[in-house]
């Protein structure tokens, strides 16, 4: 998607049909989703797209609006669309993940998403949630002011979505698949890249720069999307300076800074004034990772590109913080707070008092047995929530067995606190790493005031982990490094101002603390967005009942959900 001019809205989207932004606040799309070729890093491959393009169709619409996507499945397999930080009130039937809330749209057939926006303003995204199918399917979803309301911000000469995605030479669906029957870790991308271009890093002549034209004195709003499968980034433009104003779809309190850290699921918007000597200057991106596996550590390269102006790139002004910044990381992740605007709505923070229900989850990655003859040794990769390995129903998705409360699903006991306490960030050499299988779900009244901290282990890889909650927002009111300590650490809670987001960066060797009301009836996924990590079994489910009347209760499901048999 290139710059979008402020004051009136770019409709450039194959197979799109909606009424003027003005007058209107239903919207339907249209989205074929089918194998096309693409050739990068001088190597053609297969991937599976949405209307022909990578990254896919943009969604721009206004806040509280509602839209209609219909998907078209012309593909070779299964898959589903999800709506990521949308938190579609009262509707878990359009939400997504595969065989949570639905079954897969099969190769021949479609299904209409209804997407009912709420409180959500700024930037938000739409992938696939299947596999790793994400890898290609996926695109931006811009949620405009309302009419008559306006930027907390000066209002910006243009906007411009940026998508940092991580590329490989193949299919996503069979790389995933191929690690998971042979037991071992997914290959590492072959390179990465910003929405759709690799840049001028990798060495193959073909290759293109992702480009942005901008004016002298004009100041514009990056929406960055972190779309990338295992990699958390850096991103920087050369010689100018970032004003962070929105995560997750939420104002907060403006702060500048050199370069942002996003998580893979996060969106960010940023303003940028082209301010500096007329010229072309670098925009870069690189991975952080602070666990002991580590991702391959490209630099990959766009242009920050003033009108009428010619040469001027040097790399060797690139300034990324390194692959294993820690305190870089730290530092920024510290800066994001809500802010008191009204645009966001009003700040609502369960208080001490107010919770009711407390969730300690232990993260980690584990080895369970082999279950495949191509598997590699006699254990396999796996990963866990409190020792709980997740495990996905096939004949039914769980949000179609709560509803008709049909029975062997999924189980209601989800462990609340680790089942054993341990040293979670000392060295855990010789300790015991295996996990149990299970589809076991936290089961959570309307109503409840909820607090989960995520507490990350230094079994296996170890690292931070960004972790994202399907159908909610939520106040991150604590972070910090060490084992979380339940009598202490709660008095540094921030409870003032706590950022509203819907995927939060776990930092390695460290915990985070949410909290939430869980007024969203429905079944929510919650997993670690690293996907190799997520299709290891480190997710679970938060079901919350029905409230007392037809206000607080789940829709009625629509016609034609796809089916698993």
């Amino acid at each position: 998607m290139g710059l979008v001019k402020q004051g009136f809205v770019f409709l450039g989207v194959l197979f799109l049909s909606t009424l003027p932004l003005c007058s209107a606040d239903v919207h339907h799309y249209e989205f074929f989703v089918r194998e096309t070729n693409f050739t990068k890093l001088c190597n053609t491959t297969t991937l599976l797209i949405v209307n022909d393009s990578y990254p896919g169709p943009e969604i721009r619409v206004h806040r509280g609006d509602i839209v209609f996507v219909n998907v078209h499945n012309q593909g070779n397999y299964g898959f589903t669309i999800h709506w990521h930080g949308v938190k579609q009130p009262r509707n878990p039937w359009s939400d997504g993940p595969e065989f949570i809330t639905q079954c897969p749209i099969r190769p021949g057939t479609n299904f209409t998403y209804q997407v009912i926006l709420s409180n959500e303003i700024g930037t938000l995204w739409w992938h696939a949630h299947s596999d790793w199918t994400r890898g290609s399917v996926h695109g931006a979803f811009v949620i405009l002011p309302a009419e008559n309301e306006i930027y907390p911000f000066p209002t910006p000469d243009a906007d411009q979505t940026i998508m940092l995605q991580s590329w490989y030479n193949g299919d996503y669906k069979q790389i995933i698949d191929q690690a998971l029957a042979t037991g071992t870790s997914p290959r590492q991308p072959d390179a990465y890249a910003i929405s759709g271009h690799l840049g001028d890093t990798y060495g193959c002549p073909n290759d293109t720069l992702f480009r942005m034209q901008v004016d002298y004195g004009s100041t514009y709003l990056l929406r960055i999307i972190n779309s990338a499968m295992n990699e958390e980034k850096f991103f920087s433009i050369t010689n100018h300076t970032l004003t962070v104003v929105a995560q997750d779809a939420s104002y907060v309190k403006q702060f500048t800074s050199n370069y942002i850290l996003i998580s893979p699921g996060q969106t960010m918007d940023v303003l940028v004034c082209a301010n500096q000597n007329a010229g072309q200057y670098y925009i870069a991106t690189r991975p952080f990772s602070d666990a002991s596996a580590v991702p391959v550590d490209f630099i990959t390269t766009g242009v920050f590109e003033y009108t009428n102006s010619a040469g001027g790139l040097n790399a060797s002004l690139i300034t990324l913080p390194a692959r294993n910044d820690a305190n870089a990381t730290n530092s920024f992740v510290s800066c994001i707070r809500n802010t008191n605007v009204t645009q966001n709505p009003p700040l609502n923070v369960p208080a001490d008092s107010d919770i009711n229900r407390r969730v300690y989850i232990a993260i980690a990655t584990n080895n369970l047995p082999c279950n495949t003859s191509e598997c590699i040794g006699r254990d396999r990769l796996a990963a866990s929530l409190n020792n709980a390995s997740f495990v996905f129903p096939r004949r039914v998705d769980i949000l179609q067995a709560y509803y008709n409360r049909t029975t062997g699903v999924f189980t209601e006991d989800f462990p609340l606190n680790p089942p054993e306490f341990y040293n979670f960030t000392g060295d855990l050499t010789g300790f015991n790493p295996r996990a149990e299988l299970g589809t076991r779900a936290v089961l959570l009244n309307y109503g409840d005031a909820v607090e989960i901290v995520l507490q990350a282990t230094q079994l296996g890889a170890g690292g931070s982990h960004p972790f994202h909650l399907h159908g909610f927002s939520f106040y991150r009111v604590g972070i910090a490094s060490g084992n979380f300590n339940n009598q202490t650490d709660p008095t540094t809670y921030n409870l003032v101002d706590p950022p509203f987001i819907n995927t939060v960066h776990v930092p390695g060797k460290g915990w985070a603390a949410l909290r939430f009301f869980a007024d969203n009836p429905g079944v929510w996924f919650m997993h670690c967005h690293f996907e190799r990590h997520s299709s290891w079994g480190m997710d679970t489910v938060f079901i919350v009942r029905n409230g007392t009347t037809a206000e607080t209760s789940i829709l009625p499901p629509p016609s034609g959900m796809p089916r698993c048999t």
